[in-house]
């Protein structure tokens, strides 16, 4: 957890710092950029899944019959939110393929960087699930606290918040409208330029993963 960032946890594994920097460098080709941000997305979800209720089930091995630990309860929910939150859904699948898969669509305002909803279709009865949404950038954060408040409308169980980057005014501004919302982060950058981009940061995430410029 991030001292100054109470809502924060900062995956600071080693292989997570290297893929990181990969990524970022101007020079990763697509296809590299792709396979990076699902690789890295797995070991986000491992963090961000460790606190994941079990229960007890009786099992036979080969050998013997055995208490073993299940997941409790109903199936995990991972809503992207679109579109480049589509390369962490991904990355996160190959960890619970069985998750529930939901999708919101966001743009940008250019001109007031506000979020702008355009699709969302989740799955029905989220009362008691864990959700996870992702998105590579926690950017103004303004995408976020839309997609996060509209899944509160459902009352799921848990909610938890997964990106590549975040910023300090991202997290400020989630956790003054989400303050009960833990985010999970590969790193934490410097600032936000003019234009609402993080710096350092690695460019637009949508755009190096889809090869759209």
């Amino acid at each position: 957890m991030s001292q100054d960032f109470p809502n924060c946890t900062v995956v600071d594994h080693p292989l997570v710092k290297h893929k990181l920097t990969l990524m970022r460098r101007v020079e990763t080709s697509t296809a590299s950029f792709r396979a990076l941000l699902q690789e890295i997305s797995q070991l986000l979800a491992y963090e961000a899944m460790r606190d994941l209720k079990l229960r007890e089930e009786t099992i036979q091995t080969p050998l013997a019959t055995m208490q073993a630990p299940v997941l409790e309860g109903k199936k995990l929910v991972l809503v992207a939110i679109l579109r480049a939150g589509q390369g962490i859904l991904d990355g996160m699948l190959q960890l619970v393929p069985s998750a529930r898969i939901g999708h919101i669509g966001m743009y940008r305002d250019p001109e007031t960087l506000m979020a702008v909803e355009y699709y969302y279709k989740v799955p029905g009865q989220l009362t008691d699930r864990d959700v996870i949404v992702c998105d590579p950038m926690l950017a103004t954060g303004n995408s976020a606290i839309a997609a996060l408040s509209r899944i509160k409308a459902s009352k799921p169980g848990s909610l938890r918040f997964v990106c590549l980057l975040a910023c300090p005014e991202g997290l400020a501004n989630l956790r003054e409208h989400h303050p009960d919302v833990h985010v999970y982060t590969a790193a934490i950058d410097e600032r936000l330029n003019e234009h609402g981009y993080i710096l350092p940061g690695l460019g637009d995430a949508g755009d190096r993963l889809f090869g759209t410029k």
